[in-house]
């Protein structure tokens, strides 16, 4: 195993006390592994996070313009109840708090209870759940769709209505809105290493890929011979088209690297899906393409398809600071 670490069982603390050093505008608490805004706004505040292994997710999306608090688990595992109360206690202003949760069972327990425990002490708190992966229906670690990359584009719509001051209500409303709105799919051409374990979670041969693999390494829909970018637009596209209807829409796209992918690769990619999109009448009026939930060093990308109306349009280009979204 070769990785730029210390000690394997302390990679999730000195990787955030490593970021709050380089990112001044964001607070590191130790004790709950939790990263906040420094500067606290009398908003509804914003909560998400989960396991590590996914930078730039999550901490990467705090920012005025996107999420209050990132809440940190340890690799491919959720965080504790009490790491999420802390990130409740933090994101609190008096104005209610929106917990924005992956669906998948650990994040689901863990947020939930911590939901409980801040309404306990007064805290007015809401949820909703991501599952934007059409890959599967159910899967190992969830109950129904996962929440994959397209949970990023939900916190910049989010964080930007939470902004402007809406009510926690208003903020739930855009925010399930999105959801409703979001697909993605995703492939794998290799597993990732867990530093506390050294060893590959999964085996992909030479000349095998993984469609539909999740984020953590769940088991995808089929096992093929590498494929043209060409071949995996098709594939990955014609999966999302049809679970949604997007003809005749505007909409933003986000090609995804998961880790270890090129930026040339995740282009040639996006240039593919692009092609795709015109003749059925579907505009991309937003293009992201980049890492921004990744899988450790995995190799592979996803995409995501959020479809646009005018409110969605004027939400996800309103400015963010977050370090890993900047607009």
């Amino acid at each position: 195993m070769k990785k730029i670490i210390n000690n394997p069982d302390h990679v999730v603390s000195e990787m955030l006390e490593g970021f709050a050093k380089a990112n001044p505008s964001v607070v590191y608490f130790p004790e709950a592994e939790v990263i906040a805004r420094r500067e606290k706004k009398a908003k509804v505040g914003l909560v998400s996070g989960g396991g590590s292994g996914h930078e730039p997710a999550h901490a990467g999306y705090v920012g005025e313009g996107m999420l209050d608090v990132a809440v940190a688990g340890n690799v491919f595992a959720s965080p504790s109840a009490d790491r999420v109360l802390k990130g409740i206690q933090e994101a609190s202003s008096g104005k209610g708090v929106l917990l924005i949760i992956k669906n998948y069972s650990g994040d689901i327990m863990n947020f939930n209870l911590a939901k409980e425990l801040a309404e306990m002490e007064g805290i007015e708190v809401d949820s909703v759940v991501v599952k934007d992966d059409v890959a599967v229906k159910d899967s190992t670690y969830s109950t129904g769709r996962r929440g994959i990359a397209g949970t990023v584009l939900v916190h910049k719509i989010a964080g930007a209505k939470a902004e402007s001051g809406a009510s926690l209500a208003e903020v739930k409303r855009v925010t399930e809105k999105t959801i409703a709105n979001i697909r993605s799919m995703g492939m794998a051409m290799s597993p990732c290493i867990l530093p506390g374990v050294g060893k590959p979670g999964f085996v992909l041969g030479e000349n095998e890929i993984e469609i539909g693999m999740g984020i953590h390494g769940e088991p995808g829909v089929e096992r093929t011979a590498p494929q043209s970018a060409s071949a995996l637009a098709e594939t990955l596209l014609g999966k999302i088209l049809a679970d949604y209807d997007f003809r005749g829409s505007e909409v933003a796209v986000m090609v995804n690297g998961l880790g270890s992918t090129p930026l040339m690769e995740l282009h040639i990619l996006f240039n593919e899906v692009e092609k795709r999109l015109e003749p059925l009448g579907i505009k991309v009026r937003k293009a992201l393409v980049g890492n921004f939930m990744t899988s450790l060093e995995m190799a592979g990308a996803s995409v995501t398809l959020l479809k646009l109306d005018g409110e969605l349009a004027t939400l996800l280009a309103a400015p963010s600071a977050a370090p890993a979204f900047r607009a």
